[in-house]
């Protein structure tokens, strides 16, 4: 994918995932690439696909523009950006102003492929876990493959409403309010006992500029996602440690304590690992699985994306539980988790035991 159709890529994404914003930023990039600009020199060190599924360039370059605006370092641009509105002529002009401008700044940033935190999937962590502690009502041991600034570790410290239902603490600090479709999910008193995540480079957002690239890359014309993470942010105390996710995994399950339920969980990052390492990751799990008990019971709870499904591009919602090696098939859901289709019911039970 050249650059210029990675940039037409992203800006068809991101208008469909409700960001017109962001959508006008990258085709205004495709159309007017400054090719002969120091930012697009750097880019020519990048090979392969450049686009989405690839390095991700649309998305770097856009994450450090939204930087020099939050940062204020570039005042003219944030005259540009939400909530201002304003046309493409002046869009551009201010985009290629910043882009000559800070191009040192901007050369530095996309050295870094794009990270966010997004905080809305933890409704699916909520509702993942309390369908987990129907089986093993214990305290949780929490561990997350691809924590990021480890804000989805946080999920009990959230709330998930759906209508009338309310689930979490009546003092949390972000309230999470998916368009719900399908059954509630059922009852239950989350302990999370400990927790801990991995990385490859992991966001500490009690850190200025960590949390400077956290909100970077959340679309300027979403307040409420910028409003979240930084809520998100005030109560991120879990340890997320940098290094290989399935090598930290190993030594998760060989280390989990006794009389607690070792919940595994990661949204939209399994995909990212090497095909190597998520035969390997599965193949840990299943072992552990295995050597399972009542005493030691294990979960595996994932929101991974699985193309389209009745038009909706989103992901697949999966709990693996063991002892008993029961497979359920929660649903899916939006990958910024703006919508839920739940699939279990309480009442019907669900999944299945493989043997």
């Amino acid at each position: 994918m050249t650059l210029q159709q990675a940039f037409l890529a992203q800006s068809r994404a991101c208008t469909r995932l409700g960001s017109p914003f962001m959508g006008q930023l990258c085709r205004l990039l495709a159309q007017h690439w400054p090719c002969d600009s120091q930012i697009a020199q750097s880019f020519l060190r990048f090979e392969g696909d450049l686009g989405p599924d690839g390095h991700s360039l649309p998305l770097r370059l856009a994450g450090g523009l939204h930087a020099l605006v939050l940062s204020d370092r570039a005042p003219m641009l944030a005259e540009s950006y939400p909530p201002n509105d304003v046309g493409d002529e002046i869009l551009l002009q201010n985009l290629l102003r910043a882009l000559d401008e800070h191009a040192p700044f901007l050369s530095r940033w996309v050295e870094r492929p794009p990270q966010t935190n997004e905080v809305r999937r933890s409704a699916l962590l909520i509702a993942g876990a309390h369908v987990a502690l129907q089986h093993f009502d214990v305290p949780i041991h929490l561990s997350e493959l691809g924590a990021s600034g480890g804000l989805n570790l946080m999920w009990d410290h959230y709330a998930l409403v759906i209508d009338d239902m309310r689930y979490g603490p009546d003092d949390a600090v972000v309230t999470l309010t998916p368009d719900w479709t399908g059954p509630l999910p059922p009852p239950a008193h989350p302990k999370v006992a400990t927790r801990a995540g991995v990385d490859l480079n992991p966001l500490d957002p009690a850190k200025k500029e960590d949390l400077l690239r956290l909100i970077a890359y959340l679309w300027p014309d979403q307040p409420t996602r910028l409003k979240m993470t930084r809520a998100a942010a005030s109560v991120a105390t879990a340890p997320v440690f940098a290094g290989d996710a399935i090598e930290w995994l190993e030594q998760r399950l060989q280390n989990a304590p006794a009389g607690q339920l070792h919940l595994i969980q990661h949204t939209v990052a399994w995909q990212y690992f090497p095909k190597s390492a998520q035969v390997r990751g599965h193949q840990l799990i299943a072992a552990a699985g295995q050597n399972a008990t009542a005493e030691r019971p294990l979960a595996w709870l994932s929101m991974e994306t699985d193309g389209e499904v009745a038009g909706k591009n989103g992901a697949a919602l999966t709990l693996r539980l063991w002892p008993g090696n029961y497979q359920i098939n929660l649903g899916r859901a939006d990958f910024h988790g703006r919508w839920v289709r739940w699939a279990y019911d309480d009442e019907k039970g669900g999944g299945t035991c493989e043997h």
